[in-house]
């Protein structure tokens, strides 16, 4: 199946996802600068739910950039990781609302452990799709840093439990800031698809 309709989908979703987030960013009744310094806690965790938005945004537009077509699975995969996404403005307005009480951001970790874990079962069926051999899967590789971001999501549900709700908003931080630079390895195997592609039509003409 072709691809395009999935990914309008997905952008038009990820889109309304952040336009939900920003409308919870309510105006101050006062006029002063304390009534927006009262507000940082919704800010901040506005900025860094846009920024896991955006990088989701980012990498998925690359991931089926490099992928030839989807299948149903793909389609369903995609879905599940469009789900855990949507419910990033719920979490991230109720840990904004209790200035990162510890169970807020409990919910939040667990909404990002899931959109992980989303991301990386969308990626394996595109994989089984696509063939062993395929230049999509040999640029996914072993995915060390997608299964490094779990652990660290898993890293930080802990510390929020057992130390500090500010050293698990740390550790979600870090993982926001590893794939802040676009998946190099899916921009190789599309740019090797192309070549392909090239290559093919020289050859038949």
């Amino acid at each position: 199946m072709i691809k395009s309709r999935l990914e309008a989908f997905s952008d038009g979703v990820l889109a309304i996802i952040i336009t939900i987030m920003v409308l919870a960013l309510q105006v101050p009744k006062a006029p002063t600068w304390q009534a927006i310094a009262a507000l940082w806690p919704i800010f901040l965790s506005y900025a860094l739910s846009f920024l896991y938005v955006g990088i989701y945004w980012n990498n998925h537009h690359h991931l089926f950039q490099a992928a030839r077509s989807v299948t149903g699975g793909v389609l369903w995969a995609n879905l599940h990781l469009l789900f855990w996404l949507s419910l990033l403005p719920f979490t991230t307005a109720w840990m904004g609302e209790n200035e990162f009480a510890r169970v807020p951001m409990m919910l939040y970790g667990v909404d990002l452990l899931l959109c992980a874990v989303a991301y990386y079962i969308l990626q394996l069926q595109l994989a089984a799709h696509h063939g062993p051999q395929s230049a999509f899967t040999q640029a996914l590789g072993r995915d060390v840093k997608g299964k490094a971001s779990l652990l660290l999501n898993l890293a930080g549900l802990l510390v929020i439990w057992l130390v500090s709700p500010w050293l698990g908003f740390a550790a979600f931080a870090v993982v926001a800031l590893l794939w802040l630079i676009p998946d190099a390895r899916m921009v190789r195997a599309y740019n090797e698809h192309v070549s392909a592609q090239a290559d093919n039509k020289d050859t038949t003409h």
